[in-house]
């Protein structure tokens, strides 16, 4: 009974967390700052501070051709999107 609980649990938080990121709106700052091949990567664990809401984890290629990874994070109302690199 243990295990189904756990089980549970574990499911539950891996649903609520897949459900904080912003893949649409992470992908258009991306590509609006030069970037290609953006591929979203889903929820980024620990790419953002405690005070984001979002962590919405991506790879792409730069301007300059090389290929580069990080995550889009960004608050509930008022913060805008930061881009942090790996």
């Amino acid at each position: 009974m243990k295990n189904i609980f756990r089980l549970a649990v574990v499911s539950l938080l891996l649903v609520i967390l897949s459900g904080c990121t912003k893949p649409d709106d992470s992908k258009r700052l991306l590509e609006s700052s030069g970037m290609q091949d953006v591929v979203i990567t889903g929820y980024s664990f620990f790419g953002c501070s405690e005070d984001d809401i979002y962590h919405t984890g991506f790879t792409a290629k730069a301007v300059n051709g090389s290929n580069i990874s990080g995550t889009v994070c960004s608050g509930l109302l008022f913060k805008g999107a930061t881009i942090r690199y790996d």
